[in-house]
């Protein structure tokens, strides 16, 4: 079985610690705020991670059925646009984000994929090395729910308990036709370890708060692992999830390089 050629636009799907070279090539296919990772920084360890001039890389895919909504959240996030016409994202897309939150400055590599069936194959390509998965259904479609399930099964497999999950309710503008019940959702997000959100493209609502929330997780987790790290301890996942922080302070550029990881 082959799988088939990506489209040159979206790339190879790199891993977060390919970011400094792989992302100049893939920002054409991106926002306004594509930008290549850590500016002209170099990579740097040890205990002070989260000091000023230091910025966290993450990578993010986005997963759910097809039609839930994942393109309009993320052009809704990074662009600010809204379109109400079905966009079919073929295999995947890829998208940056630049934040700073509470001093800390976070890049963001957001995969967007497709949610076709005959695509499904090609998941691992885009979530291997996530820091962060956002996995989307449609309140409207039960069976958009359901598929969330089999993906937090698959990502538990493959990647186990160190990314962060995020299961989204979107179209909470169509409440009135909703079939999935709000304590079902949240129960089962509860029940798997992840946080439950609700949103809607349309509106712009709980989008923010979304994304803002997941970094924050995964910024906790990268300090807890850098902590870990420090003190010696060995973490299983720590070259496989790759999450880089850039120090762009010059006195920094003689260190030696390093890494940490975050779910």
């Amino acid at each position: 079985f082959a799988f088939p050629p990506v489209p040159d636009v979206v790339g190879w799907g790199p891993s977060s610690s390919d970011f400094p070279s792989a992302l100049p090539g893939l920002a054409r296919g991106g926002s306004r705020d594509s930008a290549r990772v850590g500016g002209a920084g170099v990579v740097g360890g040890g205990s002070g991670a989260a000091a000023a001039g230091r910025a966290y890389s993450f990578k993010v895919v986005l997963l759910g059925e097809g039609c839930v909504g994942k393109t309009s959240l993320v052009l809704r996030y990074c662009e600010n646009k809204f379109n109400d016409k079905h966009i079919t994202t073929l295999q995947a897309s890829f998208l940056t984000k630049k934040l700073n939150i509470g001093g800390k400055r976070v890049n963001l590599a957001i995969w967007d994929t497709a949610g076709q069936e005959r695509f499904h194959a090609l998941g691992p390509i885009y979530y291997r090395d996530s820091n962060g998965a956002i996995l989307v259904y449609d309140i409207t479609d039960e069976d958009s729910f359901q598929k969330v399930k089999n993906w937090v099964k698959e990502l538990r497999k493959m990647l186990g308990n160190e990314i962060c999950l995020c299961i989204v309710g979107n179209k909470i503008d169509l409440e009135k036709e909703r079939h999935v019940s709000i304590q079902e959702a949240e129960s089962y997000a509860e029940s798997v370890g992840a946080k439950h959100y609700h949103t809607s493209a349309k509106q712009n609502k709980g989008i923010e708060e979304l994304f803002l929330d997941l970094c924050k997780r995964m910024i906790e987790t990268a300090q807890v692992d850098e902590r870990a790290k420090g003190n010696g301890s060995s973490q299983p996942g720590t070259a496989r999830r790759g999450v880089q922080i850039i120090d762009d302070e010059p006195q920094a550029q003689t260190s030696g390089g390093g890494c940490c990881s975050s779910g």
